[in-house]
């Protein structure tokens, strides 16, 4: 299937998509499954890779077989992660020149599950916040991904038809989320090994026929 080329906007996820925070949410996750006695590796990351802080922590708690505890545990991951991103994160391999290309042709936007202030952040040591007008948080939906809502809030947004527009997600959860709101979904999976239900696939933002694409978008608009 070729990509789309009547495309009336582009949303982008931000973790492990665009910023590489998925670095900083593991390195926050190791350490707080270390001081709870347990390991972290790959099974543990797959658990927990695309929810809401409160959803990670729920499943948290249930993994330490510790009943009620997910509050407590979504407050010090929170605190854990927020010294990670705080320390710096990197853009991923190609996102800065994927997003400077559509920039102009399309209208953009980032909608993610993380709360404002990890998006924010996030953005901001990337050195992408500059590139986006439009960025949609956990807050600013009553339903996180995988329910579809994100991706509405960010076209209607944009004012934008869902089913004309694209995704760029890097994990199950969004994939569900931007499928379940009409869009056409490009898959960038940060867990080597992933398949996503996607329309298209890609190893990396980086990917020579994704920049071709964006910065074809717009040129045969009458």
């Amino acid at each position: 299937m070729d990509l789309p080329e009547d495309v009336a906007a582009v949303v982008f996820d931000c973790d492990g998509l665009l910023v590489d925070t998925e670095t900083c949410w593991t390195r926050a996750e190791t350490a707080l499954f270390a001081e709870h006695g347990h390991g972290f590796g790959l099974e543990q990351k797959k658990l927990l890779i695309g929810r809401t802080l409160e959803t990670a922590a729920e499943a948290i708690a249930t993994y330490f077989d510790l009943p009620g505890e997910g509050p407590a545990l979504a407050a010090r991951l929170h605190d854990l992660v927020a010294l990670e991103l705080a320390a710096g994160a990197d853009a991923l391999p190609g996102a800065r020149d994927l997003v400077t290309a559509l920039r102009g042709r399309v209208p953009i936007a980032v909608a993610s599950n993380s709360n404002r202030a990890f998006v924010d952040t996030a953005l901001a040591k990337s050195g992408l916040a500059e590139l986006f007008s439009h960025v949609y948080a956990v807050e600013d939906v009553a339903r996180p991904k995988p329910a579809p809502d994100l991706y509405l809030a960010a076209c209607a947004g944009l004012g934008v038809d869902p089913a004309r527009s694209v995704a760029f997600e890097d994990s199950g959860t969004g994939v569900a989320s931007a499928r379940a709101a009409g869009l056409y979904v490009i898959g960038v999976p940060s867990l080597p090994g992933t398949t996503l239900d996607v329309h298209r696939s890609y190893s990396s933002l980086a990917d020579p026929e994704l920049l071709t694409w964006g910065s074809g978008l717009g040129l045969n608009r009458r």
